[in-house]
């Protein structure tokens, strides 16, 4: 069955604890603020951070409030990175639904990136040998702790304080997304990710249009490796064939220089 977290914007208080929390499972490094977004820092995800705490000022019934909502991959239920991705280094586990990227299997195509329909894989573009980046659901690719197969909420879930993430499976996060809108009339009649681009493992509720946080309006239901499918069946056989044909061009255009050459030296000698 497949697991999921609902994130509840109007539970969300910004703390950052989920933030700090994701550094810390990850072994990742800290950064100075960059304070571009209000009280958002980092701005976005990167290469060293997976998870951001996005906060937003909004006028709401005549006075003005905080909401914050925390981003991150949202690990689709047909994942458009994984149909992307020819090398396999993203994949689906089929037990939990994250969606896991292997490094060693990565050729550096950054096709994910542009397969993503929420913008998440991030590329490492200061490192010298840099990786495709993003949330991995708290999956250990070295299989010796990973929290989700021992029954362990992810990093974030855990630190959080207020009850705005609640980890469990899909299904059933779900009927309580819903049964918390139905009881209260301040949400909107939406839970983000139940439909959206097939389905995502992590669910959003708020009191607040979701468009404030980044997140893309009218997505469509269809899964996106559906329309992707047709075309990026060929990828292998067009960067090979690419490949052969500069190949060929190089070695075409090295003899033309040559016979130039031997003829260029014919002439000086006779």
């Amino acid at each position: 069955m497949a697991k999921g977290v609902l994130v509840d914007i109007s539970k969300c208080i910004g703390c950052k604890a989920c933030q700090v929390a994701c550094k810390q499972w990850n072994d990742l490094p800290a950064k100075i603020p960059e304070f571009e977004d209000g009280l958002t820092g980092p701005p976005d995800m990167d290469g060293d951070t997976y998870t951001v705490v996005k906060f937003k000022v909004l006028e709401m019934d005549g006075d003005y409030k905080i909401r914050s909502a925390k981003t991150q991959c949202m690990h689709c239920q047909h994942p458009a990175c994984v149909s992307a991705c020819f090398a396999k280094a993203l994949q689906k586990d089929p037990k939990t639904g994250a969606v896991i990227y292997y490094p060693h299997l990565c050729v550096g195509c950054r096709y994910c990136m542009l397969a993503c329909p929420f913008d998440i894989p991030k590329y490492q573009w200061e490192k010298t040998f840099p990786l495709v980046a993003k949330c991995q659901f708290c999956f250990d690719l070295e299989g010796k702790y990973d929290r989700l197969s021992y029954g362990l909420q992810p990093a974030c879930v855990d630190t959080c304080i207020t009850g705005a993430l609640t980890f469990g499976e899909r299904d059933e996060l779900l009927r309580e997304a819903w049964n918390r809108i139905g009881s209260d009339p301040t949400y909107i009649k939406k839970v983000l990710g139940e439909k959206e681009a097939g389905g995502t493992s992590w669910l959003y509720i708020s009191d607040v249009p979701f468009e404030n946080f980044g997140f893309r309006p009218n997505l469509g239901t269809r899964p996106l490796p559906e329309y992707s499918h047709d075309f990026l069946k060929y990828t292998p056989v067009i960067a090979l064939g690419w490949g052969t044909l500069l190949t060929v061009l190089y070695h075409y255009t090295k003899r033309r220089e040559q016979i130039a050459s031997d003829s260029s030296n014919k002439d000086v000698h006779m």
